[in-house]
């Protein structure tokens, strides 16, 4: 309600006695009011209505941001790199139906043509030394993509694959070597690292070895089979396989 306000009032401070329509002391400064007093169209005085307080907003707890993936299972939502190199492999088979071994693979002293090697791991001409190579690329080259990133597949199959047809022809004078037995071997035993590694620990692991074991064998003693798989570049395959597997886990355990 409005009314009558007092004629004077006395500053807390100095002690002057001032106006009552003003905020602060003009003798010594200090804040009387917030806000001068409103005054009515009849002439009385009432005090300003003090603005209602906000309720404070409740602080929402601080939410834990997501990990980001690492930079490997971005790269692997497709395995493209062993979709790549399972497709090169057939059709290799199918240009060797076509041309002679000699015409595009080591089928002989190489004289310098270092190209055949890297054809070499692409071409077949046993179906089933075709089906277990392309099958061992095909699936560990997969399971290795999936947890390294389509890199470490192409480096190991160059490595195994190509390095393995390489060593056959620098070491055998006469070579027979095509196919990608080395290959497969390199990213089988680079996968199944991780899970020896666990099991000489007595840890836990994923992954089927027995059947890994069981692939590896068939692979291995391919050459037994037919001759233009070379013992050679599946032993040597199957060396830098391991050790890449030993250097990789080394990486992911530091992530």
């Amino acid at each position: 309600m409005a009314s009558s306000p007092d004629l004077f009032v006395v500053c807390n401070n100095c002690g002057s006695e001032v106006s009552p329509y003003i905020t602060e002391c003009p003798y010594c400064g200090t804040r009387l009011r917030k806000r001068a007093p409103k005054i009515e169209r009849d002439g009385t005085v009432s005090e300003p209505k003090p603005k209602p307080k906000k309720p404070k907003k409740e602080k929402k707890p601080p939410q834990e941001r997501p990990e980001r993936p690492p930079v490997s299972s971005r790269l692997d939502a497709r395995p493209y790199a062993t979709l790549l190199l399972v497709v090169a492999s057939l059709f290799g088979y199918l240009v060797l139906s076509v041309v002679g071994r000699g015409d595009i693979a080591v089928a002989g002293p190489v004289d310098g043509e270092w190209w055949r090697v890297a054809a070499s791991p692409f071409v077949y001409g046993n179906v089933w030394y075709e089906l277990a190579a392309v099958t061992g690329i095909g699936v560990y080259g997969w399971l290795l993509e999936r947890r390294h990133g389509p890199i470490p597949v192409l480096v190991l199959f160059v490595l195994c694959g190509m390095g393995g047809i390489a060593l056959t022809a620098a070491i055998d004078p006469t070579p027979l070597a095509i196919g990608g037995n080395g290959a497969a071997l390199g990213l089988l035993c680079a996968w199944a690292v991780p899970d020896l590694l666990a099991r000489a620990r007595g840890q836990e692991y994923d992954g089927d070895l027995v059947g890994t074991l069981v692939l590896a064998l068939v692979i291995l003693i391919m050459p037994l089979a037919t001759p233009e798989a070379s013992a050679i570049a599946g032993f040597a395959g199957a060396a830098v396989g391991l050790l890449a597997g030993l250097a990789l886990a080394r990486v992911r355990a530091r992530e």
